[in-house]
């Protein structure tokens, strides 16, 4: 790794020809046209043209939608740059010039965002290769909100079929007043899991209960017991969420259905923890269809989702420290770790580092009229990844790029 003032000073000199109007241009057209998880056609086929006209070899349909860019100058490490492409079915009401024309659909987590820096950082890192030497991957990868896509690029073979790497970066925008970069040494992002629970009945006629076995109440007492895993069954110190997002049963108010479905999802940060909770919310979804007399055994289904994200921790410290030269000594602050999950880290092999770290993205004037006076009071108050209103500013269309550039360049330099 070369020191970070140097990293700094050519990652300026690098980003120095960025065309910032085209690039937000891009960034509007994207965000115009959001699309969801496995079906990003025209967001991967607008990355991988940009790619080649750069100069890079590319790859398309990796994993369904995926696309992968090699540009190989020279001996040297390989370097992965990933961004993610999927959008998510959230009708949007920002109100912007540029705002989604796609019904219920809007890249509310900023993932348009996201593939404008990959293609900005592949186009300065392509014209500027006669100041580094080795081979940097550009992968832009699908379903990351569904939590499969970068499983299904590895299942195509992307760690096989290109360039393995030697180190893996990612950076999301995240609310907070725009001008910082979260950085967090080790665990950043939790682990995450859904589980999907049928609970059987006996179904009929409303007004004859007593011929029935009700699975809206069996449910509802597994719903309510549920509640009690996080608060009487896990250590205080211990970080772990539990939701149930979706209970469905039924079809009309005088009939009474033969099933209810319960989809839960839960956040962890020890796979100690993680199993326990699990055995948990089993014992009490048997335990309750068990009191209510179900014909039969509940139906339990575990699909594992994103596993902890962990950064290497002297990696981040590094880039973080690039970070600093580039952008100021008071502009790299840690978040901390959150409960929120990432798939990012599967793209990385068994023993290669990756860092990941945040862009910061809400307007000052949004930031200055939200509630409160410290940082901690406002981040709560102001439209996050996810809202119908989250809105990045224009002004991070550029630093975003800067930050990837640098990050590949402290090995590629």
């Amino acid at each position: 790794m070369s020191e970070p003032a140097a990293v700094a000073r050519l990652a300026r000199e690098v980003t120095s020809g960025l065309d910032a109007a085209d690039l937000e241009d891009f960034y509007r057209d994207l965000h115009r046209h959001p699309e969801l998880s496995f079906r990003e056609h025209r967001t991967a086929a607008r990355l991988a043209a940009r790619l080649r006209a750069a100069g890079y070899e590319v790859t398309e349909g990796v994993g369904r939608t995926g696309v992968v860019g090699v540009l190989a100058h020279g001996d040297g490490p390989v370097v992965w740059l990933r961004g993610d492409m999927d959008a998510l079915p959230v009708p949007e009401e920002t109100g912007l010039a540029y705002a989604s024309t796609v019904d219920g659909v809007m890249h509310a987590c900023g993932h348009d965002l996201h593939v404008t820096w990959l293609v900005g950082a592949a186009e300065a890192l392509a014209a500027a290769r006669g100041r580094w030497s080795g081979t940097l991957v550009v992968v832009g990868q699908p379903a990351e909100e569904a939590g499969g896509g970068a499983a299904a690029m590895v299942a195509d073979g992307v760690h096989e079929r290109f360039p393995r790497p030697d180190v893996v970066f990612g950076q999301h925008v995240t609310p907070g007043l725009v001008g910082s970069y979260p950085h967090t040494p080790g665990l950043i992002l939790s682990a995450s899991d859904d589980v999907e629970v049928v609970v059987p009945g006996v179904g009929g006629h409303g007004s004859r209960p007593e011929s029935t076995v009700d699975p809206v109440v069996a449910a509802a007492y597994v719903v309510t017991r549920l509640q009690t895993v996080v608060s009487r069954e896990v250590a205080a110190d211990e970080p772990v969420v539990l939701t149930v997002g979706r209970f469905h049963a039924g079809t009309k108010p005088n009939v009474i259905p033969a099933e209810a479905r319960l989809s839960l999802n839960l956040r962890t940060r020890d796979t100690r923890a993680r199993e326990r909770v699990l055995a948990a919310v089993r014992r009490i979804v048997e335990g309750e269809c068990r009191a209510a007399g179900c014909p039969a055994p509940p139906g339990f289904t575990v699909i594992p989702g994103c596993p902890a994200t962990v950064n290497d921790a002297a990696l981040d410290e590094e880039i973080a420290a690039v970070h600093r030269a580039l952008f100021g000594p008071h502009t790299v602050i840690d978040f901390g770790r959150a409960m929120g999950s990432e798939d990012f880290s599967r793209l990385a092999p068994d023993g290669v580092p990756y860092d990941y770290w945040y862009v910061t993205s809400t307007p000052a004037g949004v930031w200055e009229a939200a509630p409160g006076e410290e940082p901690a009071e406002k981040i709560d108050r102001v439209p996050g990844n996810h809202s119908p209103l989250f809105a990045p500013d224009l002004s991070v269309v550029v630093p975003g790029v800067r930050t990837l550039v640098s990050a590949a360049l402290s090995r590629l330099a």
